[in-house]
């Protein structure tokens, strides 16, 4: 865990001090600032608070990022935690939930504009193939296929089997050997990071 946080040799040898304290004296400790404190308030609940936001989410590599953002969120707001009145472990969970609803809102929020450039971009795919002469959807296809060029590699892997080649996200799990949330994942990040510089693309040609 030090790892993840920065710490150093002394703050890894805080926490071996601070792993028989109580949770009583953690949470005291947790509000006071001790970062050692911090660390073993991972190493206890950082595995309940990922399998809570995993089985909620049904994406593995989306629950790593909210249970990073719980304890940072935590941490950055320990001086709203009372010890006095409830445990650190409730008021952990208590920003879990927090942090796995607001991702649920943001997905939703997102899915609309991802689905709509899913449509597009294989709508421009195949004009392209069928295409004898440059139009606006061939144009469109090959701003498509230069944007994905940028993306990291396994995000680019999934959208091309998506888009060239017609494939659920099942069929790209089955044929990438990759794991289905991790599929979702890549197609809703690399969607994203698309439409984001698609946007800014478009207002630097305004």
């Amino acid at each position: 865990m030090t790892a993840i946080w920065g710490g150093s040799e002394v703050l890894a040898a805080g926490v071996a001090a601070v792993t028989t304290v109580s949770d009583d004296h953690l949470a005291e400790g947790f509000a006071a600032g001790d970062e050692s404190c911090l660390n073993e308030a991972y190493r206890r609940w950082g595995a309940l608070v990922f399998t809570v936001a995993s089985r909620r989410l049904g994406d593995t590599e989306e629950a790593k990022d909210v249970t990073q953002q719980v304890f940072v969120g935590a941490w950055s707001g320990r001086k709203s935690f009372d010890p006095h009145r409830g445990s650190l472990k409730t008021w952990i969970m208590g920003i879990t939930h927090k942090k796995v609803t607001d991702a649920l809102i943001r997905r939703s929020r997102h899915l609309r504009d991802i689905e709509a450039l899913t449509v597009a971009a294989a709508a421009a795919a195949a004009a392209a193939r069928q295409a004898a002469a440059p139009s606006e959807s061939v144009l469109d296809y090959v701003l498509l296929t230069k944007e994905l060029d940028t993306l990291p590699e396994q995000q680019q892997t999934v959208l091309r089997m998506a888009f060239y080649e017609d494939l659920t996200q099942s069929q790209i799990a089955e044929r990438t050997g990759l794991p289905l949330g991790t599929v979702k994942s890549h197609t809703r990040r690399g969607l994203m990071r698309m439409k984001n510089r698609l946007e800014v693309d478009g207002e630097a040609h305004r």
